[in-house]
């Protein structure tokens, strides 16, 4: 199915509007944190499959004397190391204290983005207090659409189409993404009732075979004793 199709006649008006402001909403966050010096802090995102992920980050120093955040001297670097939901290693780069790394996912599911400092090289900062903010984007949200539309020549209306197909597109990855989960969570589900069945009948089993040796011991325990 193609992303017009989501717009054609079949689709529910509104809850093709509703998936656009999902979509606003949930594809682009900010957010800023604390690290101590060889502290990881790791972030899980949940993203389909050929979608380009936009990380843009700065760090600040705690100062002592201001006791206040002022920006990081330019010697204080992060590393950011990013894993698929096969735990394999698809970014791993030394960055400076400020800057954006990009990476695409080539499979759906959870990546986890991990950042950590340089602290340890970084004397002035041993034992200190870092603030990281962190604007991560995903999918059509990665695109700078004034410089697309100078790029192309594109008129405001010839833009706003742009836009909506990419949004249309983006909704499309996320319904295949939703399917696959919810096809991984069939198969769980029913690997885990095959399970339950052959445990209920093995415990019937056992049961059955645990009561036809008591009778018997019983039987033999009377025969001893005389008393059938």
């Amino acid at each position: 199915m193609s992303p017009l199709d989501l717009c054609s006649g079949t689709s529910k008006p509104w809850m093709f509007l509703l998936l656009l402001g999902l979509l606003q909403l949930g594809l682009s966050r900010g957010l800023y944190f604390h690290i101590g010096e060889t502290e990881k802090r790791c972030f899980i995102e949940e993203i389909p499959d050929e979608t380009m992920v936009i990380g843009n980050y700065k760090t600040q120093l705690w100062d002592k004397q201001s006791e206040t955040f002022l920006p990081s001297t330019p010697g204080l670097g992060m590393h950011v190391e990013v894993k698929d939901s096969d735990a394999k290693v698809i970014l791993s780069r030394q960055y400076g204290s400020e800057g954006r790394f990009t990476f695409t996912s080539h499979m759906p599911g959870e990546h986890q983005i991990c950042l950590h400092s340089n602290s340890t090289r970084m004397s002035f900062f041993a034992g200190g207090k870092l603030r990281v903010h962190l604007d991560i984007q995903i999918g059509e949200h990665t695109n700078n659409y004034p410089e697309i539309a100078a790029k192309d020549k594109l008129t405001e209306l010839q833009l706003r189409v742009r836009q909506l197909l990419d949004q249309v597109e983006q909704i499309q990855k996320e319904q295949n993404y939703q399917r696959y989960r919810e096809e991984r969570f069939r198969l769980t589900s029913e690997s885990t009732n095959q399970r339950v069945l052959w445990w209920s009948i093995a415990q019937t089993l056992i049961l059955i075979l645990t009561g036809i040796w008591q009778m018997r011991h019983l039987k033999s325990f009377f025969e001893a004793k005389k008393l059938v």
